[in-house]
Order: structure tokens, then sequence, then C-alpha cells
């Protein structure tokens, strides 16, 4: 559950924050773990004051505390409170990418990044895994928070992350001198 979360977290603040906040929010409750039916069933009023105690566990804590609590929501559900039933069985990568897309705050690349994670990191490698997670899931890449083993990958993962930015940045100026070019 601390993963799932952790991953849900993962945008717009610094990877080390995103998935230390499964401990925080864990913590500011009273216990060692995330319990998956207490917070889907929590106040989300209260859930929300929680998550926003300073330190905020997020720079959004308001959205974020309701993106946990649906999240949490749905395991109950769906998989009665058990994160790791998520993958726990899944036939194949294609299986899991599904299983992974259907969770609340989720996309397409989170549910590679976090496929990835499960193959790179945790063994959880159903037929097809790799192809499944994209280019995320290919071997001795570090795109993603898949390939941090120690401060060495953190920092290319960083690297890595701060190339892409500028690409695109690049990217989107070439496009818009086009643009202007053709006016």
């Amino acid at each position: 559950m601390a993963l799932l979360t952790g991953m849900l977290l993962d945008q717009q603040v610094p990877m080390e924050q995103a998935f230390s906040g499964p401990w925080t929010i864990a913590r500011r409750m009273g216990a060692t773990d995330l319990d998956v039916r207490r917070i889907a069933e929590f106040d989300p009023e209260e859930f929300a004051a929680l998550v926003a105690e300073k330190p905020a566990v997020h720079r959004y804590p308001g959205s974020m505390a309701k993106r946990v609590q649906q999240l949490c929501q749905f395991l109950v559900a769906e998989y009665d409170g058990d994160a790791e039933a998520v993958w726990r069985g899944a036939a194949s990568g294609a299986e899991l990418l599904r299983r992974l897309n259907a969770l609340p705050g989720y996309g397409a690349q989170k549910s590679q990044i976090f496929l990835a994670l499960l193959g790179k990191q945790l063994g959880v490698r159903p037929t097809g895994w790799r192809e499944a997670a994209g280019a995320y899931g290919e071997e001795g890449c570090h795109r993603s928070v898949a390939d941090i083993t120690d401060p060495a990958t953190l920092g290319e993962v960083r690297a890595y992350k701060q190339q892409a930015k500028a690409a695109a940045k690049a990217a989107k100026t070439a496009k818009t001198a086009k643009a202007a070019e053709a006016e």
C-alpha cells in the first residue's frame, strides 16, 4: 500500500517527498503502516487536514488526500483492501497494466512506471511485463523511480528527467517559432 500511495503522490513534488508521504500519513494516524480500510472510511475533511498538517505531505494536500482516499476506497471495493492483490496472480503484463490503469489517480504513464517498479525491484514479473511497461521496462535505463537503487541511480534518473524537460521545451520553442513563421 505504501508503494501504491507513494506512486500516486509522485507528481509535482520531489520523489523523496512522494515516497515518504505514506510513512508520514501512517505516523499521523498513529500507526506504523497504512490501514487501507481506515483511510477509506476516514472523514474526508479530517483526512485532508491530516495530509495538510505542516509539513504537508504534498504541495496539493487537499486534492492528494482525496486521491489517496479514492485509491483506498477502490482497493476495499475491488480487492478487499489487499493492495498486493492488484498484482498478485496477474497472468500477464498486459493484465497487470489493465489492473493498474483502473486504479484511481493512475494514468497510463504512472501505471507503466509502477509495473516496471514491480518487475525490476520486487520480482513481480508476469509474462510480458517488460513490454507492458514500455520504455520503463527496458533493462539498463534510468528513466524513473523503477530504476533507483542507490544515490548514483537517483542522480541518473534526475539527469534523464532534466534532459527530457529540456528537449520538450526546445521542441515547444521550435514549434512556436515555426508557427510564427507560417503567419
